[in-house]
């Protein structure tokens, strides 16, 4: 976990990097919600998904984000991928129907291996997207663009900036949270707990192990954190100015282009599957039929 940056800024001079921050947060937003639009006809997802895969890898190329630390933060999450698996795999769907293989004489469905593949994916592109934001856009950015975007709850007394600044803690402190876990597991393997093995009640203990110390720690940087804050003379209820002035330059307007585009490109076709035809688009390129 020590090589992970999920969540931790990196100066770099890319597009990305000087896109204005509250037209790169609203352009990620975009980005997440294209995400799971989802097509009548499995070979048009298929193409979809694969398309997606290759420009969330070209942002990622872009903002020099690293895909070795997107794939061990992903790793993490193997836990979750494996339920998904048990719970679509081996309690399927009564609407299923075709069978991939059989377990003795239990039967294994591809509908089921498609959904639990579309949403490990679909949960990976999310990542994807959390990575490029962070590691493109600095904690102080991030506050400003939530805080901006909150602006309209302060008609309902809302505390805007101290929750702006909550989520952007929150984004900061994930590598922080990630090396306290990787060094409270490697203290406790040291007394002989063994996290990768052993029958599923012991790693139930070794966990526990992990969660109680892991949430000692969180709360004590939490504590320390608010000291500092406090020493500095932090008030979140006082009138605050702004060092940086944020404005709209080229690059903002030539990136918006782009995601509204793509963005109006899906919608359009979303809209087109759903009111007038099965989209498939397999039989309209290529003239295969899958079958599914």
């Amino acid at each position: 976990m020590n090589n992970t940056i999920f969540g931790r800024y990196t100066n770099y001079n890319t597009l990305i990097h000087r896109i204005e921050p509250r037209v790169k947060l609203f352009l990620l937003i975009l980005l997440i919600s294209i995400i799971f639009f989802k097509f009548s006809v499995w070979s048009t997802n298929i193409v979809y998904t694969i398309l997606l895969l290759i420009f969330f890898f070209i942002l990622l190329a872009v903002s020099k984000s690293s895909f070795l630390s997107l794939l061990k933060s992903f790793r993490a999450m193997w836990f979750l991928i494996l339920f998904l698996f048990i719970v679509y795999i081996f309690f399927p769907n009564t609407s299923y129907k075709f069978v991939a293989f059989y377990i003795g004489d239990y039967p294994i469905y591809w509908d089921a291996i498609y959904q639990t593949c579309y949403i490990i994916i679909r949960l990976f592109l999310m990542i994807s997207i959390m990575m490029v934001l962070t590691s493109t856009t600095t904690p102080m950015e991030l506050t400003f663009s939530f805080e901006w975007y909150m602006t309209p709850l302060k008609v309902i007394k809302f505390p805007v900036h101290a929750g702006a600044m909550a989520l952007s803690i929150a984004l900061r402190f994930i590598p922080t949270l990630l090396e306290e876990t990787d060094r409270i597991m490697k203290a406790q393997a040291s007394r002989g707990i063994d996290f990768n093995h052993g029958s599923i009640g012991k790693r139930f203990k070794a966990i526990i192990s992990l969660i109680i110390p892991f949430f000692l720690t969180a709360f004590q940087r939490s504590d320390e954190l608010a000291e500092a804050m406090e020493v500095r003379g932090y008030n979140p209820n006082a009138k605050r100015t702004r060092y940086r002035k944020y404005n709209l330059h080229w690059v903002d307007l030539f990136a918006s282009l782009i995601i509204l585009i793509i963005f109006g490109g899906v919608l359009t076709l979303f809209i087109i599957d759903k009111n007038f035809r099965q989209l498939d688009i397999f039989q309209i390129l290529f003239k295969i039929d899958l079958g599914f």
